[in-house]
């Protein structure tokens, strides 16, 4: 089993399912006391997991018009004549082609994701995956493959799962592209980009990507949409775009759940 790719949760929770598919009532009832449906962010029991209506209420999903370039939303729609990208896209673009989010990162979805990233809550994966799936269509659509951003070894040892792989896996498998969960090593084990500034963050993670030999022959000439959990200034999925466009790679492009407001406003 892959690593990365959370292996052992997908084994207990298959067995669930199987529990669960297999028509006798008393199967799903003790596949439910053993993975609950429940609301992600409530104890509250429903029906099919997910958000309760109060949550959903106060997540800021990001609608078109986007940025194309960083996923920024727009103040207001201009229209046939708008530009399709921002200011700052047009004066400095990123690595990556495009990029998308799913809502923005603030008080309403930070703690969802901060208890996926770090509480253990892999149940939210899917439900995360379903939101880059529909915010990044035209993107998943144009992709050849999907790639997460990789975890380096001892952080995956310590949180056990590498979260962008969690979403990747579902995304991929539902729009029927590749998953190269193995294409992209993280080969520098860096400090948290947490607190740092732009230029801060850009040289934590500089070089700190590698693509493997086995992922250059299966992204040569491909696009790549590129999976992470939250767009802060871009820093990461520069770095893993620049080592995979290296490595042959035709494009690529970025999709996460969330992004802060103001990306290229932080402090350089």
């Amino acid at each position: 089993m892959d690593a990365q790719d959370g292996g052992w949760r997908r084994a207990w929770e298959g067995a669930a399912r199987r529990l669960r598919s297999g028509g006798a009532g008393w199967g799903r009832g003790l596949a439910d006391l053993i993975l609950p449906p429940t609301a992600h962010d409530s104890r509250e029991a429903t029906a099919a997991a997910g958000l309760t209506p109060d949550a959903w209420s106060r997540i800021r999903f990001l609608e078109a018009p986007v940025c194309d370039g960083c996923g920024a939303a727009f103040e207001y729609d201009g229209g046939a004549f708008a530009e399709a990208r921002c200011a700052a896209c047009v004066a400095q673009p990123y690595v990556f082609e495009r990029a998308r989010a799913a809502c923005l990162y603030d008080e309403a979805s930070r703690g969802l994701i901060l208890r996926f990233k770090h509480g253990d809550q892999q149940q939210l994966a899917p439900l995360f995956a379903r939101w880059i799936g529909r915010a990044a269509a035209e993107l998943v659509e144009a992709a050849d493959a999907v790639v997460p951003v990789p975890l380096h070894p001892f952080r995956l040892l310590s949180r056990r799962f590498n979260q962008a792989a969690e979403i990747a896996r579902p995304l991929a498998r539902s729009a029927a592209r590749d998953y190269l969960p193995d294409a992209l090593i993280r080969t520098s084990h860096t400090a948290s980009q947490g607190g740092k500034s732009r230029r801060g963050r850009r040289l934590n993670v500089k070089k700190a990507f590698v693509v493997t030999e086995a992922g250059r022959r299966r992204i040569r000439g491909r696009r790549i949409l590129l999976i992470d959990d939250v767009l802060t200034t871009g820093a990461t999925g520069e770095a893993c775009a620049r080592a995979l466009i290296e490595a042959g790679a035709r494009a690529v492009d970025l999709a996460v759940i969330a992004r802060v407001r103001n990306a290229r406003e932080l402090t350089m």
